[in-house]
C-alpha cells in the first residue's frame, strides 16, 4: 500500500490517476493522456510506470500504442486499506463521502 500512496503522492500522477479513474475500464492512449494533462512524453511515461508498478494503472499494446487504463482491483485495494478502520468500522460517522463509497463497495472490498 505504500507504494500505492508514495505514487498518489506527487501532482502530476495524481491528476493522471483522477484522469484515468474517469475514463473507466476503456481507458487513454498515452498520447491522449499527455495532451489532456499537458506534459511531455518522457514525463507522462515515467509518472505512468511509477502509477503501474504501484499496482493502479495496467497497460495494453494496441499496435505501435500504449492504452493505459486503471487497475481497479489495486484501486478496491487501495481505498479498503483508506478506509477499513474508518470510525471505527461505521463508515457513516465519517461523512457522505464515505457512506457512499461504502454501499458502492459493498462486499466487492472486503
Amino acid at each position: 500500500m505504500v507504494s500505492a500512496l508514495a505514487a498518489l503522492a506527487h501532482e502530476h500522477r495524481l491528476r493522471i490517476f483522477r484522469l484515468l479513474v474517469r475514463q473507466g475500464p476503456t481507458g487513454m492512449f498515452a498520447g491522449d493522456i499527455a495532451a489532456k494533462i499537458k506534459t511531455t512524453a518522457p514525463n507522462l511515461s515515467f509518472h505512468l510506470k511509477e502509477l503501474e508498478r504501484a499496482g493502479l494503472l495496467h497497460a495494453t499494446r494496441s499496435g505501435r500504442n500504449i492504452r493505459y487504463a486503471v487497475h481497479v482491483e489495486g484501486m478496491r485495494r487501495l481505498l479498503t486499506f483508506l478506509t477499513e478502520d474508518c470510525c471505527q468500522g461505521r463508515p457513516e460517522l465519517c461523512g457522505a463521502a464515505f457512506t457512499e463509497a461504502a454501499k458502492l463497495c459493498g462486499a466487492k472490498c472486503k
